[in-house]
């Protein structure tokens, strides 16, 4: 059980709470269109949902794994972050590496599962993921990439349940990488002087802090249009407007406990993430039963 707790630990396995919601609302909003169009579902929902949900924790724990290991020298070196798990000895490298291999070969098996689609992108899906870990070292537009990595479960999610062409999942998408690249654009303002310290590039070291704060406002202001803007295109109803409403409502206090001046309140504001894709998921799958 502690090494359970170890690995579970190593790749924050508690933040899938953060994807997962997105990745099943794509697969519901997709099998709802299908019912619009009179055209039901092939095989078994309840297999579908459960191979998205393997796919979605897999991918994540292999893309955090890789995350880990590639920044394991600067973790040691930041007080933040230098009692992670292999900085401080409780995980060796060959360990991590391995954990990895394995999530990667969970997650391709899975998006087999999924449908030939899932499986012939799942290679591109598992590099984007990988990318964001090494992007720090190339461009000041890391929380971007994140956000990429985080939109690609929607998209996956609608592809999965069979889902047909339309703006549904690239509105979801665009959603998801505007909250989450928004949201780490706060968090990496606390790293900024070791950031800058070591060489390592993100928004707020090429902005600041003061302008990151916009930055990221206008990520967040752009996930609200985009959650609204899918409400009347896929025929939701006014308890999905209610529920974007209190995504919006979470997101504007998460916003003001941090500024310019006082960081002292970042990580209480990236926790509060975990109950806007549990709130947003509630929603829609509510506004979908009750029509």
């Amino acid at each position: 059980m502690n090494r359970l707790s170890t690995y579970a630990s190593f790749v924050r396995f508690s933040h899938s709470v953060f994807a997962l919601p997105f990745a099943l609302t794509g697969a519901l909003l997709a099998i709802y269109e299908r019912e619009l169009r009179g055209t039901a579902f092939d095989g078994s929902i309840r297999d579908q949902v459960a191979w998205i949900v393997v796919a979605m924790v897999a991918a994540r724990s292999a893309a955090m794994g890789f995350n880990r290991l590639v920044d394991a020298r600067h973790d040691a070196l930041n007080p933040r972050t230098a009692m992670r798990e292999l900085p401080r000895g409780a995980m060796t490298a060959r360990e991590a590496m391995l954990f990895v291999v394995i999530s990667s070969l969970v997650f391709i098996g899975a998006a087999y599962k999924l449908g030939p689609i899932c499986l012939a992108l799942s290679p591109v899906a598992l590099a984007i993921v990988f990318w964001y870990s090494l992007a720090k070292r190339f461009t000041s537009y890391t929380q971007l990439f994140l956000g990429l990595a985080m939109a690609v479960a929607p998209v996956g999610g609608w592809l999965a349940a069979g889902g047909g062409a339309g703006w549904q999942p690239w509105l979801l998408g665009l959603a998801i990488g505007t909250w989450v690249g928004g949201f780490d654009v706060l968090y990496a303002c606390q790293d900024l002087a070791f950031d800058r310290a070591h060489g390592l590039r993100s928004i707020p070291v090429r902005f600041g802090v003061g302008r990151s704060l916009v930055i990221s406002r206008a990520m967040h202001v752009v996930t609200v249009a985009c959650l609204a803007a899918l409400g009347p295109l896929a025929h939701l109803g006014w308890i999905y407007s209610a529920g974007v409403v209190g995504v919006a409502l979470l997101l504007v206090y998460e916003q003001s406990l941090v500024s310019e001046h006082d960081l002292s309140q970042v990580k209480r504001a990236f926790d509060l993430n975990g109950y806007v894709g549990i709130l947003y998921f509630a929603a829609t799958a509510l506004a979908i039963y009750v029509r």
